[in-house]
């Protein structure tokens, strides 16, 4: 059965329609999808890093052109709440190095109970019972709950795994306590991340609820020649035997941090297109009325460095595919470390400025202006060919982004040749609960799209 389903959700995803421009299009419908948290906005902007460093140094960061603004640090409150491994319960894991176990190391070991009345109380500490849709976040990277995605540092889960499973089976054969060990562990984990995710869905459940860098592509091998970027049918198949994961998540955290070593390269819009990809099939894996939405976490920086900026052809292979492919939204994330000196500052708000905000604003307002015009603002755009170039970009040549008022605005009229690039090359998501279609229909008047 599950494997109907995997193929039924692949085919809603790679359909490609054919349209008419100024009629109604050809088209097998998307699965409808969440209608989006922020009014009229079906692709958000999310500043996610901290800056309060930046305020002590007297240095203004612009960041309107987000719909919300929340830091990763310990803050009441947000929009967005990011639930680290040492911030919601009592987290099973191994500090490898400092060579020390936290309540007993792997799942099977942890107590449930003590842990889960611990996350109550942590939930209550940074949502309030009343609070407005948002996102809530967790952050848990020790193991994963797949026996076979525990490689590299993350073995040691297996080795006390087993060690675990020799203490309560010592009398069984080596292949034996391996398979013991492996069917513990999963059940566990499983547990473990199921119980807390209901949990968080059950005391508030105005948040949309998922773990951070789920679902996973593991398309890291872009140095091979040939590289396609396209997720392995071993990891699908994976992704898969995680379905209930996927039936208990509100929302799909997937993230497509770019090395400095992918500055610029074609690969990246390759190795971005297809994690998002699979963040969406597996969207349409549960048997719901509709899809969960996918907000995509991406960084300003490159990864494992703090002064180097994604550069303009990188922000559109990171920002650009998720908008394009039907993403909600994206997370800009930073680490404490990114901006904790008057120069890293000075660089961020000099970036925001010229090159981020502006493209954020473009991208922010072409989703908004492309649902209006093909989709009568009760869907959304998506690619019809996932794997096509074509992205939600305003025409320079007919829209300025102007900042007024602390907000960024595009003005302008779409040109008949720009709606009908959208219309050739998109279809639309339509949001649950409305019924909506790809026809095209032209402004006739000057747009002033406030983002």
């Amino acid at each position: 059965m599950l494997k109907k389903d995997t193929a039924m959700a692949s085919y809603f995803l790679s359909c490609v329609a054919l349209c008419i421009v100024g009629s109604v299009c050809a088209v097998l419908a998307l699965p409808p999808t969440e209608p989006p948290l922020i009014h009229d906005h079906p692709f958000v902007a999310i500043w996610n890093a901290p800056t309060v460093q930046c305020r002590l140094f007297e240095i203004p960061l612009d960041t309107a052109a987000f719909q919300a603004v929340t830091t990763p640090s310990a803050v009441p409150g947000q929009f967005l709440t990011i639930f680290y491994e040492d911030r919601l319960g009592l987290y099973p894991k191994v500090d490898t190095y400092k060579r020390k176990l936290y309540r007993g190391g792997v799942p099977q070991q942890a107590n449930l109970t003590e842990h889960l009345t611990k996350a109550r109380s942590q939930i209550d500490e940074y949502i309030s019972q009343d609070s407005s849709p948002g996102l809530a976040v967790i952050d848990w990277e020790s193991w994963r709950p797949l026996w076979d995605q525990n490689w590299g540092s993350k073995r040691i889960y297996k080795k006390l795994s087993i060690t675990h499973a020799l203490q309560m089976a010592p009398f069984l054969a080596s292949k034996e306590i391996s398979s013991l060990a492996k069917s513990q562990f999963q059940q566990a984990g499983r547990h473990f991340m199921e119980k807390t995710i209901s949990l968080g869905i059950g005391e508030r459940p105005s948040r949309r609820w998922g773990f951070y860098l789920f679902p996973d592509c593991f398309n890291y091998d872009w140095k091979k020649p040939g590289y396609t970027g396209k997720c392995s049918k071993k990891i699908q198949e994976q992704n898969n035997q995680m379905l209930w994961l996927w039936e208990r998540s509100t929302a799909l955290f997937p993230s497509v941090y770019l090395g400095q070593s992918m500055r610029n390269s074609p690969k990246s819009k390759l190795y971005v297109r297809n994690r998002v990809q699979e963040a969406l099939r597996v969207a349409a894996l549960p048997k719901r009325p509709y899809t969960m939405p996918i907000y995509v976490y991406s960084r300003p920086l490159y990864r494992d460095q703090t002064k180097k900026f994604e550069t303009q052809t990188d922000l559109v292979s990171t920002i650009g595919e998720s908008a394009a492919l039907g993403a909600s939204g994206v997370v800009m994330w930073g680490g404490t470390k990114d901006y904790n000196n008057k120069a890293a500052c000075e660089s961020l708000s000099e970036y925001l400025t010229s090159t981020l905000n502006p493209y954020i604003a473009n991208v922010t307002a072409a989703a908004m202006l492309c649902s209006e015009v093909l989709c009568q603002r009760r869907g959304r755009c998506v690619r019809k060919s996932y794997n096509s170039d074509q992205y939600l970009h305003l025409n320079p040549a007919n829209f300025s982004i102007v900042r007024a008022d602390r907000k960024y605005m595009a003005i302008g009229l779409p040109s008949d040749a720009d709606l009908n690039v959208w219309a050739e090359n998109f279809t639309c998501q339509c949001y649950a609960g409305w019924s909506c279609s790809p026809r095209l229909i032209k402004p006739t008047t000057v747009r002033l799209i406030r983002v």
